[in-house]
């Protein structure tokens, strides 16, 4: 397998480490428009293989049609937010630099499964869905995953037990209005409602909602990082091994949810040919009310960009 990695910041740099230590493809192309970068991080990064013994072979590079033949790519170029912006303040920016990259991937990667992780992220699926051309199953966004690690951290912390215990499940688009569902959530099977009260979960959930803007806050000059990387790799092992797991993801709606045409995040199996079916769970009237607020946030999103 090959797999392209567009953008050589630090989220996408962190995820070819990844993707190249699992030993996840033969070939990691890592792409940034910057001369230099990209060759630079790239080698610095082939030559940790004997240490990390790995075999897969790293090519740094600036030339788009590096990409050629490639079976995934990932797409994590854009502009970082910085203390006090919102992930829908690089819309205009990130969604040309997107539509850039799509444009050049449905020439050269034409079969191709295509994971998104610019931000905001729901609107950037969608925009490289529509310049791509491909079938909704193969563009895919990395969201949930990311979420609900978060949430699932804060809820070990918070009870000290296990990571590895803690399942949450966090849905709707990638931002402050998503959809966190702690009667989802459980710790070896345990409800979380039967473990901690509703002022604790309430506190979590938040935390977990400002979890991006927390780390910008620290950073000054970034966003996250390294948990998005670890995020995208799982995504690219469930599809490159074929593992069929069962991730949230943003995935395209055609009704699921009471949603049409709109990238939201929501259970999806995802294995070789990318989302392979979406999983449609209950959800309370509380639950769906947010759900449909959080979809109308990433709808006007969409509709600025009057794609």
């Amino acid at each position: 397998m090959k797999i392209g990695v567009v953008g050589a910041g630090n989220v996408g740099a962190t995820c070819a480490q990844h993707i190249a230590e699992q030993e996840l493809g033969q070939e990691v192309v890592l792409l940034d428009i910057e001369e230099g970068t990209a060759q630079g991080k790239g080698l610095d990064l082939a030559q940790s293989a004997p240490v990390e013994r790995f075999d897969t072979r790293i090519v740094g590079t600036s030339d788009p049609d590096a990409l050629a033949g490639c079976d995934l790519i990932v797409i994590t170029a854009g502009v970082a937010r910085t203390p006090g912006m919102s992930r829908d303040d690089l819309l205009f920016t990130n969604a040309e630099i997107v539509r850039l990259v799509s444009e050049n991937l449905k020439g050269v990667a034409p079969g191709a499964v295509v994971i998104v992780v610019s931000n905001p992220l729901d609107a950037m699926a969608y925009v490289a869905f529509k310049t791509t051309g491909f079938p909704p199953s193969r563009v895919v966004g990395m969201a949930g995953i990311l979420d609900s690690a978060r949430f699932r951290y804060f809820i070990a912390s918070e009870l000290d037990v296990s990571v590895e215990d803690v399942t949450a499940f966090v849905l709707g688009g990638h931002g402050d209005s998503m959809v966190l569902l702690p009667r989802y959530s459980c710790v070896a099977g345990i409800p979380l409602p039967e473990l901690l009260d509703e002022p604790t979960i309430a506190r979590l959930v938040q935390r977990t909602r400002d979890g991006g803007a927390e780390i910008v806050g620290h950073l000054k000059t970034g966003s996250a990082y390294y948990a998005p990387a670890s995020a995208v790799a799982e995504m690219v092992a469930a599809v490159l091994r074929n593992k069929k797991r069962i991730l949230p993801c943003a995935a395209y709606l055609t009704g699921q949810y009471g949603i049409h045409n709109l990238f939201m995040g929501v259970p999806v199996k995802l294995g070789a040919g990318g989302v392979e079916e979406i999983v449609e769970i209950g959800l309370t009237p509380e639950e769906s009310a947010a759900f449909r607020f959080s979809a109308k946030a990433v709808r006007d999103s969409v509709e600025k960009l009057e794609i």
